[in-house]
């Protein structure tokens, strides 16, 4: 397929259907094989449904699949996103865990759709579950649910005027720290990466990560700029963190303009965080 960039040959971000993205993990899969990428890191929200069904496409299309999650946290009042990658999936700390922030994403999801009823749009719960093909359910499908019904043009839209933070439907989810988020991974025996720290400004809050397990660093992103990237290869450097990178990847319609394998790392990345992960036994 022509494209106005180079790929890289593994991204290290990927969303399915298991939580917000557009495809399957097995379209996942086939679009990477088509671009020609080697790698991919399945990292869906509070879920590890889709390792898998990726996993065994990724054997079909030789592609090497990296076992990851996503996990939102606050710190500050920002956003901090945790990445895990290698965990052990029959954990069952793991998994309860997990099932405990996706039952929090559900209330959530049902105070935002009474939100929404008390201002005149009445979205049901099937109309967003719809939109949520896997077991973890965020705003992102209420965005969806806000366009289909054509309240909003585009999901961007939905959280600008409804459900993003500070908007009238805007409901808190529920809170882990980052310390949080890095402890569920490591006690996986995952290796935890702080994912695009320069979209929230986050070099502050390194350190302390740092002394609680954190292992790398997502350095290229399709939220970093030039400049992000220097200043957190930096720090990464500094404190003798893994550096990775992906797209953040969700589909078109979910993310307009992050094109699979554009932001990314070499293959050996992989094999870096395997090695790391191993360490953590």
């Amino acid at each position: 397929m022509n494209q106005a960039f180079t790929l890289f040959e593994a991204d290290l971000h990927c969303h399915t259907t298991a939580s917000d993205g557009l495809l399957t993990p097995t379209e996942l899969i086939v679009l990477a094989a088509e671009l020609g990428l080697k790698g991919i890191g399945i990292t869906d929200h509070d879920t590890i449904q889709g390792w898998q069904e990726a996993e065994e496409a990724g054997k079909k299309h030789q592609i090497r699949i990296l076992r990851g999650i996503e996990l939102s946290t606050e710190w500050q009042g920002k956003e901090v996103h945790i990445l895990g990658y290698a965990l052990d999936g029959s954990s069952t700390s793991l998994r309860d865990k997990l099932k405990y922030l996706r039952q929090a994403r559900e209330q959530r999801m049902l105070k935002i759709l009474d939100r929404l009823k008390t201002q005149g749009i009445p979205i049901s719960v099937d109309e967003v579950q719809q939109f949520a093909q896997g077991e973890s359910i965020g705003r992102p499908h209420i965005a969806h649910a806000l366009m289909e019904r054509g309240y909003v043009r585009s999901i961007g839209e939905g959280f600008d005027r409804y459900i993003g933070r500070g908007a009238s439907a805007y409901i808190p989810r529920y809170k882990l720290t980052p310390e949080e988020g890095i402890e569920i991974v490591r006690a996986a025996h995952g290796v935890a990466v702080l994912a695009h720290p320069g979209a929230q400004h986050l070099e502050d809050g390194i350190p302390a990560w740092v002394e609680v397990g954190l292992q790398g660093i997502e350095i290229l992103h399709s939220d970093h700029n030039a400049e992000d990237e220097k200043k957190f290869r930096a720090i990464a450097q500094e404190y003798h963190l893994l550096t990775t990178g992906g797209s953040d990847f969700h589909g078109e319609t979910r993310k307009p303009g992050v094109t699979l394998g554009r932001w990314g790392v070499s293959l050996n990345v992989i094999q870096q965080i395997l090695t790391a992960a191993e360490h953590n036994q």
